[in-house]
C-alpha cells in the first residue's frame, strides 16, 4: 500500500505532531509499506496549494494522510484521512489568538468535509471535535498514540554544552513554548517559592511565545535551555528531581508518558487527555501559580509516591503501544481503499 503524508510534517519538526508521523511513516516502511510525501511551499497559503494539488492525483491502493489537523479545502481523489488532535479552544482562550482561531477552526473544518474518515488520539478529543464541528461520534476513531519505549533505557549523560548549563537538582519541563502550556504561571511559582528547585526549560518557541520567552528571561531561578537532542532530552528526564507538565490542555502528551518511560516522576494537570494518560503522575489541584507552587512542594515531600510511581509508571507507559497504533491506521487505510 502506498501512503502519502504532508511532508511539512514529516520533514520539520514541529513537536508531537512529528513524533506522531514519522512514528508510523517508518513503521509503515518497515513492514513494506510505501511512504510518499505531500509537496510544500515557502508558506502556509502555497504549502495548502501544493498539498491540494498532490492530493488530487490518482494511484491504486493509496491513501492520503493529513496527520496534523489541517488538510485540503478540495476533496482528494485518493481516499483520505485527517488526523485531528484536539480541540483546546474549547475549553481555553490563550491557545490562539481570534484570527489564528478563526483560520485554524476554518481549515480543520474543511479537511474534515474533505476526508473520508476522521482519526484522533483520546476520548477527551473526540468529545471535544463532535462538540465543535458537528461530527458523529460513530465517525472518530480514537487511536491513543504509542511510546518508543527503547529510547528512554539509556544512561543520563548530556552533551557538554547542556550539562554545563545544569544545576545539582532541578525540575525539568519539555515541550513547545507556547500559552497553552502554561509556563508563565509555572515560572513565577518557581521564582516565587525557593524552597523548589530551579526550573530547566528545554524546547523551541512555537507560536505566541513572546511574552512567556520575556518572563523567562528574566527569571534568576530558570534556565532555558532551547530545542535538545533526543538523547540529551532523555537524559534530562533522567536527572531531572520531577518533570512538571503544567498544561492548560492537551490532545495527548507526549512528554508525560516520556518522563514517566525515562523514570522521571511526573507532575502534571488532568486538563483535556492527560486525565486519560497521566496515570500514577502527581495530579495538580489547579493551574495557577499558587496551586502549581503548592503541589510541586507538596509532591516533592511524599517520598512514598515518588518511589511508586518510578514503578507504576514504567507498568503505566508499556499500554502505549506503537504497533498496535500502526495496526488500527493499515485496518482504516485498507478499509478506504476497499
Amino acid at each position: 500500500m502506498r501512503i502519502v503524508m504532508p511532508s511539512r510534517i514529516l520533514d520539520k519538526n514541529v513537536g508531537g505532531n512529528t513524533t506522531y508521523a514519522r512514528e508510523i511513516a517508518s513503521r509503515l516502511v518497515a513492514s513494506g509499506h510505501v511512504v510518499d510525501r505531500l509537496g510544500s511551499g515557502k508558506n502556509p497559503i502555497s504549502t495548502m496549494i501544493a498539498e491540494t494539488w498532490d492530493s488530487r492525483r490518482t494511484a491504486e491502493n493509496s491513501v492520503v494522510h493529513f496527520v496534523a489537523d489541517t488538510g485540503p479545502f478540495v476533496s482528494p481523489r485518493m481516499p483520505a484521512v485527517v488526523t485531528v488532535h484536539g480541540v483546546a479552544s474549547r475549553w481555553i482562550s490563550t491557545a490562539r489568538n481570534r484570527v489564528q482561531e478563526y483560520v485554524w477552526r476554518t481549515r480543520v473544518e474543511a479537511a474534515i468535509r474533505a476526508c473520508d474518515q476522521v482519526i484522533t488520539v483520546s476520548e477527551s478529543s473526540a468529545d471535544d471535535i463532535c462538540n465543535v464541528f458537528g461530527v458523529e461520534r460513530k465517525q472518530i476513531s480514537v487511536i491513543p498514540h504509542g511510546i518508543t519505549h527503547s529510547r528512554f533505557e539509556g544512561g543520563d549523560d548530556v552533551s557538554l554544552d547542556v550539562k554545563a548549563q545544569l544545576p545539582d537538582e532541578f525540575l525539568l519541563y519539555v515541550g513547545n513554548i507556547e500559552p497553552r502550556k502554561n509556563l508563565i504561571e509555572l515560572i513565577h511559582a518557581v521564582e516565587a517559592n525557593t524552597s523548589l528547585p530551579q526550573l530547566v526549560i528545554a524546547g523551541k518557541p512555537a507560536w505566541n511565545y513572546g511574552q512567556t520567552m520575556n518572563i523567562m528571561a528574566n527569571a534568576s531561578r530558570v534556565i532555558y535551555l532551547g530545542f535538545v537532542s533526543d538523547e540529551d532530552r532523555t537524559a534530562l528526564m533522567k536527572r531531572c528531581i520531577a518533570f512538571v507538565f503544567p498544561s492548560l490542555y492537551e490532545g495527548f502528551g507526549f512528554p508525560v508518558l516520556e518522563a514517566m518511560a525515562a523514570g522521571a516522576p511526573v507532575i502534571t494537570t488532568n486538563r483535556g487527555s492527560l486525565q486519560e494518560i497521566a496515570g500514577p503522575s502527581w495530579i495538580l489541584e489547579d493551574t495557577d501559580r499558587v496551586a502549581l507552587s503548592l503541589g510541586i512542594e507538596a509532591a516533592l515531600a511524599d517520598t512514598s509516591w515518588q518511589q511508586r510511581v518510578l514503578r507504576d509508571g514504567q507498568d503505566w507507559v508499556r499500554r502505549f503501544s506503537w504497533d498496535q497504533s500502526v495496526a488500527k491506521h493499515l485496518s482504516i487505510y485498507r478499509g478506504l481503499v476497499a
